[in-house]
């Protein structure tokens, strides 16, 4: 494989640096020192100049207003989002509208997707299960209104739980599963009739909502029934939460590594000491294998090349590597900082909820290595 980025790949980084030059991490709230939320809604500053630099539309077809990139490019510039604490859907938005242009009827895909590209519509995702443990495809029931055909709607019912934003989405894609054990995707309207919100907080202080469906009414055109787009959907939120754990982790290591290249004790840096170094170099190789891990799940899943394993392998291995590493970088982060890593006023502070918030999102590490385990019963190496 080549890991070398494309001229528009590279273009669409100095993009995202550009845009996201003006987020500083240091004026995110405190979790520990908000009661709720630490915003009600998404950065909409931040959400117009990522729309007025084409960054939303980044992966859409050209023929909907977008680049036309692929889930490299995406993972490229939600790795910059991190390094600022971007309070942004950015990774649901496009991994929902990536789903409905590959997945989708064209109808759909026209109502969304131009709108999508230029910020007018805010998508997110309900992939977390429900609160009762049942895992996201489980979580609501779907069945076709009418006798036997799905040709005049469908009916949604059940409860989606930790959905981010989704006070704030236009559109919440709902995996829901059927009387014939198919998964559909369901776009729905949080203000449609039958849809209540109720208001939860994440561990890094953002915004999620438990959503409830009670006989929720949802069009043919605004269901995706169509077999590998939930698949899909899920394998892109997964690799780009891997692509966030990295830009954290980038910006974290480099905090310590400026602040133990100031902070002297007896009379030289606290970075000459070899016991620190040790520690910063094994954080480095966490960094580089999380990033190798990542660039490898997100080729395969852009590309759709064989190996051994199928892709959800690779992505099973990123996000073991996202979800340790992410939280080695910023427990060693903190040791080195001494008591400046547990002042909630310092931006470290929000760094270390944010990571502890990435570990777990989509399952913590020990959820992909029974994953990963199954796949290689299935499919054994040889």
């Amino acid at each position: 494989m080549d890991f070398t980025f494309s001229e528009e790949q590279r273009a669409a980084v100095e993009a995202a640096r550009a845009v996201f030059s003006g987020v500083a991490p240091d004026g995110v709230p405190s979790p520990a020192l908000t009661p709720g939320a630490v915003a009600q809604d998404i950065d909409r500053r931040l959400w117009g100049a990522l729309a007025a630099s084409d960054l939303l539309g980044l992966t859409l077809p050209e023929e909907y207003g977008g680049a036309g990139l692929d889930p490299v490019a995406l993972c490229l510039v939600l790795r910059e989002s991190a390094k600022v604490l971007a309070r942004v859907p950015l990774l649901e938005s496009c991994a929902v509208a990536m789903t409905v242009g590959r997945y989708g009827e064209r109808a759909l895909a026209a109502e969304l997707l131009p709108r999508s590209v230029r910020g007018e519509l805010v998508l997110t995702a309900a992939a977390n299960g429900s609160t009762g443990h049942a895992p996201a495809e489980r979580a609501v029931a779907a069945r076709p209104e009418g006798a036997g055909s799905a040709a005049s709607g469908w009916v949604l019912d059940g409860v989606q739980s930790a959905v981010p934003w989704a006070q704030a989405a236009d559109r919440i894609a709902v995996p829901a599963h059927t009387a014939d054990g198919r998964t559909v995707l369901a776009l729905v309207d949080p203000g449609r009739a039958g849809v209540t919100l109720a208001d939860q907080v994440s561990t890094n202080g953002e915004r999620l909502a438990e959503v409830r469906l009670d006989g929720v009414r949802a069009e043919p055109h605004e269901v995706i029934d169509a077999a590998g787009a939930w698949e899909w959907l899920r394998s892109l939120l997964t690799t780009g939460t891997c692509a966030l754990a990295l830009g954290l982790g980038e910006r974290v290591l480099a905090m310590t590594a400026e602040y133990t290249g100031k902070r002297e004790q007896f009379g030289f840096p606290v970075a000459t000491f070899q016991a620190v170094a040790v520690q910063a170099a094994d954080r480095y190789i966490d960094l580089r294998a999380m990033e190798v891990t990542l660039w490898q799940a997100a080729w395969r899943i852009s590309t759709g090349a064989g190996g051994p394993l199928p892709p959800a392998g690779d992505i099973a291995v990123a996000k073991i590597w996202a979800s340790e590493g992410v939280r080695r970088i910023v427990q060693t982060a903190q040791h080195l900082h001494g008591g400046f890593g547990a002042d909630t006023d310092y931006p470290l502070h929000r760094f270390h909820a944010w990571a502890k918030q990435i570990e777990l999102s989509l399952g913590p590490a020990a959820v992909h290595e029974a994953a990963l385990g199954d796949l290689l019963a299935d499919h054994p190496l040889s």
